[in-house]
Order: C-alpha cells, then structure tokens, then sequence
C-alpha cells in the first residue's frame, strides 16, 4: 500500500520568513524605515495571548516594528474604533491587526470596517474581499494564501485541476475558493450540509478541508491521488485515557493510503498562517511606500 507524503507547512513557512526578512532589509535600506505591524488584543484569552506573543516574536525576527495594544475586556467599541482610527493614522504602522475573536459586547464586522483597507494584513475587509472576488490586486486572509502556497510548491501549475473546499466561511473557504479560481482550478464550494459530501470530495484532485468538524472527511472520500489541505484545528478527547489532542477536518490516517500529498494537523498549514502575516506587512509597506510588491512574494 502506498502511503502519501506528509507536506511540510514547518518548514515552507521557515523559508517564506527567511525571504520577508530579505525583503524587510531591502525595504529599510530604501526607505530608512522599518515596516511596522500592529496587534490589537482585547482580554486575557489565554490562546489569544500565546498567539499574539508568538505574532510578536517573529515580527521582531525578520526585522520588522512590533506595535502590540492591549486593552481590557470591559473596553467600549467606541474606545476601540477610535484606537484603530489613529493606527489607520500612524505612518509608522503598514499593518493592522485585531485579533479574533472580540468581546460578545463588541461588533466584530464594525471593527473590521474600520480598519484601513490598506493597512488590513488580515485581509478581512469588504474592499479587499472585493477585490480578489474580482480578480484584483488584494491583500489577501493569511491562511488561504498559505494553502495556495503549499499546494503550488507541491503540485506546480494548478490550471485546469478540480479543486473542493469544504467550507464557507469568509476567513478560510470563500477566499480559499477564489484563490482557486485565479490559478484557473475548477471550483466547488461545500460545506457540512451538503448532499452527498462524500462523492462530491471523490471528484477533487485538490481537497481543502475548513469545515471545523474534526476528522469529518473520511479517507474513503478521497480520489486516490488527490492532494489534501487541512485547515481544520479541532482538540478531542479520548474516551479510553481521557486525554485530548489536536485533530483536523480529515481523518489522516485513513487518507494516507490514498492521497498522493496531504498537511498534518499540527505543523501543516499552522505555520503558514503567521509567515503570510509578516509576508502581507512587508507587501502592505511597499504599496504604502509607492514602491512595486517584492518579488518572490
């Protein structure tokens, strides 16, 4: 039985940071400045905190500026649009972030809305949405634009190849989806109520799993050969020894022995999230700088 190849998302992203900060150094040598990302954590949510120190770290390690805001879980939506009213004014800032998810008191779309969309590295605003809905020059969600990363490195050119993501939402699927599209995949979008899930994912050559539901996709979906992308991070807990571990969207064990690629669940698609966040930044500098995207990027 042949077994597929694990993709590793560890060490793409560990070389995607090592082209940034390249790309960071040339950009300070130009310009005389350093590119600067902001980090705006509302609460002490322990996984939120971890995230935003990791964020923190490797800004720093490719050279760049590391603005992080922290204001506490009582704070007013009007406190904290008018904290991102001055980041949008900061030219010492190219990049902006909130991380998600906000207080229940707090209306996520309006902070979205508020965010520059120039300065939006999380490409979650409706400009930048439209955009690449339309075929234009966007700054795109970080962990789809990973997925198209790995999935090029692994496979080269994509066009023609039919493509399933399993998943809706406006973070991953959708723009996951439109990303297909512009590397001319044929594209179909389902997601955890669709009919016949199985013999729709049978059909894909690529399998991008979003659907938040662990190990959903079953091995036996897959076509053999086809090359899988899970984005899914789901902890569950064994009933025998009653400890918890950290599972994806597919069931990998069981895909190994049809996939011709697939990322793990931890240490695939991960890693890449945080790399295209300094990668966005970088390409967020250079448009603000008026100065062309780097290449390799």
């Amino acid at each position: 039985m042949t077994i597929g190849k694990i993709i590793d998302g560890k060490a793409y992203a560990a070389g995607l940071r090592d082209t940034v900060a390249e790309g960071v150094a040339a950009f300070s040598a130009q310009t005389g400045r350093k590119p600067g990302l902001a980090v705006v954590l509302v609460g002490e949510d322990p996984a939120s905190s971890v995230y935003v120190r990791s964020k923190g770290k490797m800004t720093v390690a490719v050279g760049m500026e590391s603005y992080e805001f922290k204001r506490p879980v009582s704070i007013g939506q009007d406190d904290l649009l008018d904290l991102i009213a001055e980041l949008n004014q900061d030219d010492r800032i190219d990049g902006i972030l909130v991380q998600l998810p906000l207080p229940d008191h707090i209306d996520e779309a309006s902070v979205i809305a508020a965010i520059d969309p120039a300065k939006d590295v999380d490409g979650f605003h409706v400009v930048n949405a439209g955009r690449l809905a339309t075929g234009q020059e966007a700054l795109v969600p970080c962990t789809p634009m990973g997925c198209i990363m790995l999935l090029k490195d692994e496979l080269g050119d994509l066009s023609g190849l039919e493509a399933v993501v399993v998943g809706r939402s406006n973070i991953v699927g959708k723009p996951m989806a439109q990303l297909l599209l512009a590397e001319s995949c044929t594209v179909t979008i389902a997601h955890s109520r669709t009919r016949d899930l199985a013999s729709i994912v049978h059909r894909a050559d690529i399998v991008v799993a979003a659907v938040g539901r662990a190990e959903m996709v079953k091995g036996e979906w897959i076509k053999p050969g086809a090359t899988v992308i899970d984005v899914g991070i789901n902890r569950v807990t064994d009933t025998e020894d009653g400890k918890s571990r950290i599972v994806g969207d597919v069931a990998t064990a069981e895909a190994l022995a049809h996939v011709r690629a697939i990322t793990p669940v931890p240490g695939g698609v991960g890693p890449m999230t945080i790399a295209v966040l300094l990668r966005n930044t970088l390409v967020a500098a250079h448009a603000r700088a008026g100065l062309p995207k780097p290449e390799g990027l």
